[in-house]
């Protein structure tokens, strides 16, 4: 292996003690055996936790690029507040990248969730109100300048899919060399998420503004959470969540990616995936998923296929380091979208959300090495035939940066 993988490869182990139950418990209470242990996503998801402060740190430990000079440039710090060169927190969820080869730029494109958390009824889900989509961009990866909110919400009109009262989430761009059009796809839902649909926005601009054009259920299927993935040939493809969530839906986009094509295949049928997040290596097709939990953390797999319409393999959960239940929750957070890196092949950058349901505009974002490479998993012994694809691993660190030969040229 390559000497700056093995680096990568060094992973931090945790060791978080649950904290004791706060104040003393009456003598019938100690002998009554609870129905389960505490976990530590238990206290994760307890906004009055003890170690809330591991999950969650103070803006004392932010991430400042403009001040982190010298030795402590470059790292990044999984859970940590990053801020733009403004002083402010990144506000960039469930997003996306893009590198723009005519100004060597990379642009990360996000909810904007700088609102009040709330419920929209009793049983529902936390939310925001739709701000829009922000937009940074950034030569390093490391130094986000914010661009602005590039995709914004609709105030007045009720019936527009824009209106702050509605969803809208993981907005993804990919730019079209046919059209010159920088093109976004994102999730389009209503407050008790019955629409499940996809909305299309386009823009001259990388910066923007996008024009949103519309929404629809693609292949005439729900839509919940998705991606748009384009590949080598050019050719795009949007990979949604449908049937309840309980499988994945994929197919191409037309030439100038406004709209899907009849070609729809159905992969990882009942296994309730979500949160796609594809890349490709050597020819392969790879995709990270996580479960459907809502807000709460979650085990995630990986998957692989030979093409991109499948048949999709899952080849098991990819997280190494931090202890088990690091691993069994993907190290608190939920996959988002894998960013390729220059310099040496198989080498990525796993972006996830550690989403905070007390307060949505706090979630924080969570970037570690992923390498394609090492040993192949294991054949599944009832699948006779299983291909030996490399194993994708996603490695922990408390603290990490990208080795010289790694980091864009500025």
């Amino acid at each position: 292996r390559h000497p700056l993988v093995r680096e990568l490869e060094q992973v931090e182990e945790e060791n978080i003690q649950i904290p004791p139950p706060r104040g003393k418990r009456s003598p019938r209470a100690a002998k009554r055996r609870p129905k389960r242990t505490t976990t530590l996503v238990d206290e994760f998801l307890d906004e009055n936790s003890q170690i809330r402060h591991v999950f969650f740190p103070d803006m004392k430990t932010a991430i400042d690029p403009l001040k982190d000079a010298g030795n402590d440039s470059f790292y990044y710090y999984p859970g940590r507040i990053w801020l733009d060169t403004e002083g402010n927190p990144i506000q960039a969820h469930g997003g996306g990248m893009i590198y723009d080869e005519r100004s060597s730029t990379y642009y990360w494109y996000g909810e904007y969730k700088d609102g009040p958390t709330y419920h929209a009824h009793k049983k529902g889900a936390a939310r925001v109100d739709i701000i829009g989509v922000g937009c940074y961009s950034s030569k390093d990866l490391w130094t986000w300048k914010n661009e602005g909110i590039v995709l914004t919400a609709e105030e007045s009109n009720e019936t527009h899919d824009l209106h702050k009262s509605n969803v809208l989430e993981r907005p993804k761009v990919i730019y079209n060399e046919n059209t010159g059009k920088y093109v976004m796809w994102m999730h389009i839902d209503d407050a008790n998420y019955t629409k499940a649909a996809v909305g299309i926005a386009v823009s001259d601009y990388p910066t923007g503004p996008f024009d949103y054009l519309g929404s629809q259920r693609p292949h005439g299927y729900e839509s919940r959470d998705m991606t748009v993935f384009k590949d080598d040939d050019g050719v795009a493809y949007l990979i949604y969540s449908s049937e309840d969530n309980s499988e994945l839906h994929i197919g191409p986009l037309t030439k100038d990616y406004l709209d899907v094509k009849p070609d729809i295949r159905r992969i990882l049928v009942g296994q309730h995936r979500e949160a796609p997040a594809l890349f490709k290596y050597r020819g392969t097709y790879y995709m990270i998923t996580s479960g459907c939990t809502g807000w709460a953390p979650n085990e995630a797999l990986a998957h692989a296929a030979d093409s991109i319409m499948g048949p999709w393999e899952t080849m098991g959960n990819p997280c190494i380091g931090g202890n088990k239940m690091f691993r069994l929750a993907t190290f608190f957070s939920q996959s988002t979208f894998v960013i390729p890196l220059p310099g040496i092949p198989g080498s990525y950058i796993f972006m996830a959300d550690r989403w905070n349901p007390a307060d949505l505009s706090d979630s924080r974002y969570v970037w570690l090495p992923l390498i394609v490479g090492g040993p192949a998993d294991r054949p599944f012994e009832f699948n006779f035939g299983f291909p030996l694809w490399p194993r994708v691993s996603i490695y922990w660190h408390r603290k990490w940066r990208l080795p010289w030969s790694w980091r864009v040229t500025k």
